[in-house]
């Protein structure tokens, strides 16, 4: 099953796959950054990860480096963590507490929400005042629990808007009283970012590619689109599997008396805008997410998070469906490299797309309308970008 509640406009291209250069092209890359990835929310951390006044966690992407920090007064702030004075790093790792922010270069000294308080031999820096030098800020959400930044307001909705559509159904799931499983883990794939979100959308490969899904859904997978962000799902079938570890997942995970008994044995996926995954499990839900970093590579940033649940079978379960998931990645990868590698080939222009792809489609749809030249099946010559930026 599929359906679209998408766009408020017709795209004209839109029986075209996006074109294979915009998939390796430098140029391309570039612009799509600073208009795609720079005004979009990121996800951060849980707000349970910032527990206490001073618990800090930290994100990098697009050469950036943001932490977000909870003050004394409980407000979660997000700031680039870059002293004001030598642009040193602040804070190093991915988590940590601290009364005060303390520059290990210079020793200038920030306050938890962000204020410059203290600056040694500060008679020496005729030109500086302590109220002009605070740590630049970015912008913070919190959705449900969860930590979002962003670099730039283009205007673009908030997560809880992308959301809106399906708050209703992710609400009895109580994302607000989760707490991480296991910390963040960093993966980088030799793919664009684009391939792993076109992959995780993608409904027509989940027959032909993922065996073990196809035996725990039978034909039950369905997508659709709405806006921002795009639902995928799949009901637990009563055939047992033949395999072992899908066959333990069906048989022993245990009812979840908070949720409705349509979702005690149905797995949810939601991609939001542009670069970002929950996949919603009655035992647990996992985030990833596909940071750019090269035209054609990526690091992907997951974590897994789950309600508080000593019974031995829930971790089990929750073993069991790592298990299976692992299996399902590693044939994603598979072929997603591969996909890469043809975007490549002087051969590929632009694929038709079918009418049922509804979330490749809407996906598309944002990329051409952020990005004219995107419609193009080739690329244009060498120095277009700049024309664009008015270079």
């Amino acid at each position: 099953m599929h359906r679209s509640i998408d766009l408020p406009y017709a795209d004209p291209d839109a029986d075209w796959s996006l074109p294979g250069w915009l998939y390796t092209d430098p140029e391309y890359f570039e612009l799509e950054c600073a208009r795609v990835i720079r005004p979009s929310w990121q996800i951060v951390c849980h707000e349970s990860d910032l527990a206490e006044p001073g618990a800090w966690r930290t994100l990098s992407y697009l050469g950036e480096q943001l932490v977000v920090v909870r003050g004394g007064d409980g407000v979660i702030r997000g700031f680039h963590n870059v002293c004001r004075h030598r642009a040193m790093r602040l804070v190093e790792g991915a988590s940590g507490c601290a009364r005060k922010l303390v520059c290990p270069y210079h020793a200038w000294v920030y306050e938890l929400d962000g204020r410059l308080s203290g600056v040694p031999m500060k008679s020496d820096y005729p030109a500086l005042r302590l109220e002009d030098n605070g740590l630049a800020a970015v912008e913070v959400e919190t959705w449900r629990g969860f930590v979002f930044v962003r670099l730039e307001d283009d205007g673009g909705p908030s997560v809880a808007t992308m959301m809106a559509p399906y708050d209703a159904e992710v609400a009895p799931y109580r994302f607000e009283e989760m707490r991480r499983l296991s910390d963040v883990r960093e993966r980088e794939r030799r793919v664009n970012w684009k391939n792993v979100g076109d992959n995780y959308s993608d409904n027509l490969h989940i027959p032909v590619a993922h065996d073990g899904l196809t035996r725990l859904f039978g034909k039950s997978y369905a997508i659709e689109a709405a806006g921002w962000v795009d639902r995928m799902s799949g009901e637990l079938v009563d055939r047992v599997s033949s395999d072992w570890w899908e066959r333990f997942y069906q048989t022993h995970l245990p009812r979840v008396d908070h949720l409705p008994e349509a979702n005690q044995r149905c797995w949810l996926y939601y991609k939001l805008w542009p670069n970002m995954a929950f996949d919603i499990y009655a035992d647990q839900i996992d985030f990833m997410q596909w940071l750019p970093l090269t035209p054609t590579t990526s690091l992907l940033r997951e974590m897994s998070f789950a309600l508080p649940d000593e019974r031995r079978e829930m971790k089990l379960v929750r073993y069991a469906n790592w298990r299976i998931n692992r299996t399902v990645n590693a044939e994603d990868t598979w072929l997603i490299e591969r996909v890469q590698e043809g975007m490549a080939s002087s051969s590929y222009t632009a694929g038709p797309i079918g009418a049922s792809e509804v979330c490749l489609r809407s996906f598309a749809a944002k990329i051409r309308e952020r990005i004219p030249e995107a419609r193009q099946h080739r690329a244009p010559p060498p120095g277009w970008s700049r024309r664009v930026r008015g270079v």
